[in-house]
């Protein structure tokens, strides 16, 4: 608990068996009361690591979800288990749990509804290892995305997420996508229902067990991304009407 606020951590997992230990070790369990995660259908043994965890809340794709997929099944059961914050957290260890104080704290203190990890914030991108191209993809696409949905965010695209409680209930996110693009769409259904967005320094790190994705799929999200952020610009001007934006029912 944290500010009486009950901080659940949520881990969409593909093919983590040989991170997941690492990252789990590093959750603050001082703040955190439940840790869910949610297998993929992974090949390896990514299940079997998380039971000798002692993870309590396992869930278990027969047939893979897409990384979208897998955060519905995320964010359900985190509703489930009545979380107040929750925290998705990559088990890639691409993502430090050493912010979850820091992102929690500035949700359970109810001064935004959603916080991001940055990795462009600072200069701490490129050293970390993220590839040029994926770099100059995300400021290109950020900067695009910001014109067309009037914000002022430094990346999109990142995978270190928290919400409060409200925020998930309030947004439609079982229609969207399966795939990648569900983060974007994420976004766009969060900045339309009018909740502000804060963003907080991100380490970043690139290692060959860190997920990725490669260059055909980039460029898919990237074309998915420029789609979700011109119909959000048309939909604000009344011009649109889609679906993602309807009210949960």
């Amino acid at each position: 608990m944290l500010f009486n606020k009950k901080i659940v951590v949520v881990m969409p997992a593909y093919n983590a068996a040989n991170t997941l230990k690492v990252t789990y070790d590093e959750i603050p369990f001082e703040i955190v009361d439940e840790v869910i995660l949610v297998d993929d259908a992974s090949k390896d043994e990514t299940v079997t690591v998380a039971k000798e965890l002692g993870i309590k809340h396992i869930i278990r794709h027969e047939k893979n979800s897409g990384y979208g997929g897998n955060q519905k099944s995320c964010y359900n059961k985190a509703l489930e288990l009545n979380a107040d914050v929750v925290i998705m957290l990559h088990p890639d260890y691409q993502y430090t749990p050493k912010l979850i104080y820091a992102m929690a704290s500035i949700i359970a203190n109810d001064l935004y509804g959603v916080v991001m990890g940055s990795r462009i914030l600072g200069r701490g991108a490129l050293k970390g290892g993220m590839p040029l191209y994926k770099y100059i993809a995300n400021r290109f696409l950020t900067f695009t995305q910001n014109l067309l949905m009037n914000q002022k965010l430094s990346e999109y695209h990142t995978g270190y997420r928290a919400f409060s409680k409200e925020v998930l209930q309030k947004i439609n996110y079982s229609i969207n996508s399966n795939d990648f693009v569900f983060d974007n769409e994420m976004i766009a259904q969060i900045c339309y229902a009018g909740y502000d967005v804060a963003e907080i320094t991100c380490p970043t790190k690139y290692f060959p067990d860190a997920s990725s994705i490669n260059f055909k799929r980039s460029m898919e999200y990237g074309f998915g991304v420029l789609r979700v952020s011109i119909g959000y610009f048309f939909q604000k001007l009344g011009l649109a009407n889609i679906t993602i934006y309807k009210p949960r029912v």
